[in-house]
């Protein structure tokens, strides 16, 4: 009987890029990629450029690029990798929404020093997911293996999305004035922000694992730091339908209630949070405490709790409350705008009378 030859490997894979196991990654997600199709798409997965139905007159494009930052450290410690798209999905939906925009379609990049086709399957289910959730076609992509770039086992993250919004409910924040009402949605932890430092204090610092309870709570830090990124999508468009008038909205990403707020205010107004209005979670307590953070830069680094800031008017802020509860969003009243210079200014952090 005449043996076969045993398959030589090409030059390419013992290079360290493997075109046959990327082809088989493909393979696996091209159905859940379908499952992401909306009205818009117009093209099929595998086209060297999607295609997307223009929205038409009157319509706002807005778009917005991000990562995930060194949460893929996390995952990657803890072997979980399907939470990370939907990070990635609802951290980009966030980000265009604060101008009142939904998104259409969401682009996607995944970098890394040698594919695993089970790997790649479970981020891009991620993003499937989190794009299902938020009526947003996953509509294209690139992955690229690139030995000696990255680290053997990562990967790293980004992406792109593109919304639109009519004129007519386009947001600002050029409206906003002294007296409106600043609404907080809670976070459902650290988002994407801040895991270099929690990184540092938990392994380095406090000597811990991801396996460990953080302290006050029955919860381990391997699913505080894995939750998902929240959307905050639903709860904005409940206040649209509902006729409240949203003069701002911030999302609340790296440099917090601080940085981010003033992105969305005049020059000549301030916003004030009352850090008593809100309970901050044991999580950020515990990084205070174990990597002796100053107060201030705590709120700077991590969202405290706050994920997303919405302003309205005080004659409105009693709907926008109830309607925010109703869509679930567990809304709190967290500060005020008042006359000032276009900064963000947190009052009562324990021990601090305000920070400017």
């Amino acid at each position: 009987m005449k043996k076969t030859a045993p398959k030589k490997q090409s030059a390419y894979a013992a290079a360290g890029v493997d075109i046959d196991e990327m082809d088989r990654g493909l393979a696996k997600i091209k159905a859940d990629v379908k499952s992401t199709r909306t009205a818009g798409v117009m093209s099929d997965i595998g086209r060297f450029g999607g295609l997307f139905r223009s929205p038409g007159k009157d319509t706002i494009l807005v778009a917005s690029t991000d990562g995930v930052g060194t949460k893929l450290k996390i995952a990657n410690l803890a072997g979980i990798h399907n939470t990370v798209g939907q990070d990635l999905v609802n951290h980009c939906v966030n980000d265009i929404l604060t101008q009142g925009a939904t998104p259409l379609f969401f682009l996607d990049y995944l970098g890394t020093a040698k594919l695993d086709a089970g790997v790649f399957a479970k981020v891009i289910s991620g993003f499937c997911k989190a794009c299902r959730e938020n009526n947003c076609a996953l509509l294209g992509g690139e992955t690229a293996e690139m030995p000696g770039l990255y680290p053997v086992g990562e990967y790293d993250l980004c992406g792109t999305i593109v919304g639109q919004v009519t004129r007519k409910d386009l947001v600002l924040g050029d409206k906003i004035k002294p007296g409106d009402v600043l609404i907080g949605l809670p976070s459902t932890g650290l988002q994407t922000n801040g895991y270099s430092l929690a990184r540092k204090i938990l392994f380095e610092k406090a000597k811990l694992t991801l396996d460990d309870f953080v302290p006050g709570t029955r919860t381990t830090f391997k699913k505080v730091l894995l939750a998902v990124h929240s959307s905050f999508l639903k709860p904005i468009l409940a206040l649209r339908e509902a006729g409240v008038q949203i003069r701002g909205m911030a999302h609340i990403t790296g440099g917090g209630l601080i940085d981010n707020v003033p992105r969305m205010l005049p020059k000549t107004v301030d916003a004030v949070f009352d850090a008593q209005s809100w309970k901050v979670p044991p999580v950020f307590r515990f990084f205070e405490k174990a990597g002796e953070v100053d107060p201030l830069e705590m709120y700077r680094v991590f969202n405290m709790g706050i994920g997303y800031v919405v302003c309205v008017t005080r004659k409105e802020a009693a709907l926008a409350l109830n309607t925010l509860e109703k869509a679930g969003a567990k809304p709190l009243p967290i500060g005020q705008i008042v006359k000032g210079k276009g900064v963000s200014r947190i009052e009562n952090i324990p021990g601090i009378e305000s920070f400017d």
